[in-house]
This record gives C-alpha cells, sequence and structure tokens, in this order.
C-alpha cells in the first residue's frame, strides 16, 4: 500500500482533496502535527466527500513520533520538494513507499531535507513558478508511483470498456 504523508499541513480543502485522492488509490495517509485545521473539520470533510470512509488516515505529533511508529518508512522514502535536485522521473517508486510532502507555505523542514538529500525529488515547473498546489503534487507522484507498479489492485476500465 502507497502512503502519502503531509507534513504540517495547514489549508483543509487540500486535505480532502488528498484524501479522496487516497480514497481511489487505496492508499493510506498519515499527517504529521500540527495541523492548520481539525481534521473532524467540515471544509476538509466537504472536499473529501463521501469518501472518508475508504481512507485509512493516521496522525502523529511530529516527525519523530511518525518515525517511532513507522520505522520502515526511512528504508523506502521519497521527499517532493520544489528545492529537489532531481525530477520525479528519476526515481523508482516502490509499491509501498512513502510519499512525503510538506506544508502548503513552507514545504518540508529544511534539516529533514538535507538527511534525505538523495532521496529529493520535484515536479519539473518554470523557474518563474513557485510551486504547484499540494493535492496537485500529490496527486501527480501518487499515480506516477502506482503507475510504475502496474497500478496494483485499481481498474484501469471504465464502464465503456467492451470485452
Amino acid at each position: 500500500m502507497l502512503n502519502i504523508v503531509l507534513v504540517e499541513p495547514e489549508i483543509p480543502q487540500n486535505c480532502g482533496n488528498i484524501a479522496r485522492t487516497c480514497a481511489a488509490t487505496g492508499s493510506r495517509l498519515h499527517l504529521i502535527r500540527p495541523l492548520g485545521f481539525d481534521i473532524s473539520d467540515r471544509a476538509v470533510k466537504r472536499a473529501g466527500l463521501d469518501y472518508w470512509q475508504f481512507v485509512e488516515v493516521r496522525d502523529y505529533e511530529n516527525l519523530d513520533a511518525f518515525f517511532a511508529a513507522n520505522p520502515q518508512a526511512a528504508d523506502d522514502l521519497w521527499l517532493a520538494t520544489t528545492k529537489a535536485p532531481q525530477s520525479y522521473t528519476q526515481a523508482r517508486f516502490s509499491e509501498n513507499c512513502w510519499l512525503f510532502f510538506g506544508k502548503e507555505t513552507a514545504g518540508l523542514p529544511e534539516e529533514f531535507r538535507m538527511a534525505h538529500y538523495d532521496r529529493c525529488i520535484r515536479l519539473p515547473m518554470r523557474e518563474e513558478a513557485r510551486s504547484l498546489n499540494l493535492s496537485n503534487s500529490v496527486a501527480i507522484l501518487t499515480y506516477e508511483a502506482l503507475r510504475q507498479n502496474q497500478f496494483p489492485g485499481l481498474s484501469g476500465e471504465g464502464e465503456m470498456h467492451r470485452p
């Protein structure tokens, strides 16, 4: 199962949209505090619509608590950051990898990024662009990780499919 880790997310609508992506893909959502909202907040639920029952959400007081509960994450993590030295297309994602995303206003902590320098990846964009929306970045990297693993457990056919 793919793991999406949001470090100190600030905007409830982004979290709701990301939760919906997790629901649609069978990915687990990890939230690292402090959060800029209450996860029971109506805005989060509204953005996630009626998908919350399909999302496994876990939250942690900080990154140390996260790694104490999930030591295996240190061996298979990727950090999404606009400051990364390499494109996400160079990453080889495993089926159970951990994708980390930072808060909307500041990204991932510098100390954390430097500790995992070789695992920092970015979405290519124009130099003038500061960044993409957090929920868009999560969706792009989630689907790339799933694509590299042949979309485990997901259907690639819609109702228009003809056998």
